[in-house]
């Protein structure tokens, strides 16, 4: 079986080899920050908003890059990766840009790094899940609200241990606290509550990842005339909500069937699901 091609630093190499050292600063001090994307039918699925994400992450981070990361940038490599890959015209990738320079707490430079991976999908189109997600709530370890809690970076430590915390439960997705104890997200998703005909989402001031599928929904809810609440959200009100769903760049939209004893509804994603598909 042929090996897959990764692009570091505009070079293609095997994945199977080694990229890094052991004093290397993303595996030291988790410096940098990743993004996941969606090609269907060869396009980069809303490449700008990643774009845009990547460029904020960066300056928030101070990690220069010598080259703009832009929509066509993203573009002309995903393309590129794909093309040498086989992969087709439907692919997920998940792109890494890390500090790429040696010191200790204090870099030497701030100079960018990247790495761009792939793996080919087999629809253009994004999937129901016809079976509603189990989920419950994280209570371990909280997430901290702050400059850099709305950008996925390499500090990903309280999302492995709700990981740890799904397989242990047998659950498709767990969903995580802020350090006041409100919702803030799911593990790889955003999340939006469904509650007396009205769609409420966790703010950005209360530590949620700046989703670009969540960013999506919001602008596809008020073009149909829902009304789209971002707010400090009680995890009591999971109990009483009509539908839960969660959201992200790889898989669109997904509901949830159940919280602990409580069942769900799953009208407003499926009428958000095929408004998404459209698109």
């Amino acid at each position: 079986m042929p090996k897959q091609l990764i692009n570091v630093n505009n070079e293609l190499v095997p994945d199977d080899i080694a990229v890094f050292t052991a004093n290397h600063r993303a595996l030291r001090y988790g410096d940098g920050l990743f993004e996941s994307m969606r090609m269907m039918n060869g396009e980069l699925k809303f490449a700008d908003l990643h774009a845009d994400r990547i460029q904020r992450g960066m300056k928030a981070l101070k990690i220069e890059a010598p080259t703009k990361i832009d929509a066509a940038f993203l573009q002309q490599k995903a393309e590129e990766l794909c093309r040498v890959n086989k992969t087709g015209a439907h692919a997920r990738f998940r792109l890494s840009v890390y500090r790429d320079t040696d010191g200790l707490y204090a870099p030497n430079s701030n100079k960018m790094g990247f790495i761009l991976e792939n793996a080919k999908l087999q629809s253009g189109r994004y999937e129901w899940n016809d079976k509603g997600l189990l989920i419950d709530v994280f209570t371990e370890v909280r997430k901290s609200a702050g400059a850099l809690s709305n950008y996925k970076t390499a500090n990903s430590l309280v999302y492995v241990l709700a990981g740890i915390y799904k397989n242990e439960q047998r659950l498709d997705e767990a969903l995580l606290l802020n350090q006041d104890g409100f919702l803030c997200e799911a593990i790889s998703s955003n999340v939006f509550v469904v509650y007396k005909n009205q769609i409420f989402t966790p703010a950005l001031s209360e530590g949620c990842i700046a989703g670009v599928m969540r960013h999506v929904v919001i602008s596809l809810a008020k073009k149909a005339g829902m009304q789209v609440i971002e707010a400090q959200i009680n995890p009591a009100v999971l109990e009483a909500a009509e539908e839960i769903f969660v959201t992200n760049a790889s898989k669109g939209i997904q509901w949830v069937m159940g919280y602990k004893l409580k069942r769900y509804f799953n009208k407003t994603a499926t009428f958000l699901f095929e408004e998404l598909n459209k698109l």
